[in-house]
C-alpha cells in the first residue's frame, strides 16, 4: 500500500483543487494537492509540506487530519490522508495542469479523482 498525503487549503469560502497533468496516471482530473511519502523516515506532515512546496511554491502548515481512507486503483493501492492546512502564499502552477478555488456548491461539475469521491461528499454535508 502507497502512502499518499494531501492538503485541503480554503481562501474563505473556496478550497484548492488542482488538475492533474495529461501524462501522468489519471490526467487531467481534479484533486487536492499532496503526493506520495517517499523519503525514509519521513512523517505524514513532512511529506505534505515538500509536496505542496514542489508542486504549488507554497509553505503549508498541516493541522488536523479531515480524513483518511483507502482506495484501490487498477495500478495502485493508496492510503489517502486528508489533512486541513494552511498558507500564507499563492499558489503557482508549476506541475499541475490547472489550479482553482472551487466552492463546495461547485464541486459536481469537476471531473475529480475516483478516491476523492468520499472526502467530497464529506465536503457536501458540511456547512460552511
Amino acid at each position: 500500500m502507497t502512502e499518499v498525503v494531501a492538503a485541503l487549503i480554503w481562501n474563505g469560502n473556496k478550497f484548492l483543487a488542482c488538475q492533474r497533468p495529461a501524462n501522468k496516471a489519471r490526467g487531467l482530473l481534479w484533486e487536492f494537492v499532496g503526493g506520495k511519502v517517499v523519503e525514509p523516515g519521513e512523517t505524514l506532515p513532512q511529506a505534505l509540506i515538500r509536496e505542496c512546496l514542489e508542486e504549488l511554491g507554497i509553505r503549508v502548515t498541516p493541522q488536523e487530519i479531515f480524513m483518511q481512507l483507502v482506495h484501490t486503483y487498477p495500478d495502485i493501492t493508496v492510503r489517502l490522508t486528508l489533512f486541513w492546512a494552511q498558507t500564507q502564499d499563492t499558489p503557482q502552477r508549476l506541475e499541475h495542469n490547472d489550479l482553482r478555488w472551487i466552492s463546495v456548491d461547485e464541486i459536481d461539475h469537476f471531473s475529480f479523482c475516483p478516491a476523492d469521491r468520499d472526502i467530497l461528499a464529506k465536503l457536501k454535508e458540511m456547512e460552511f
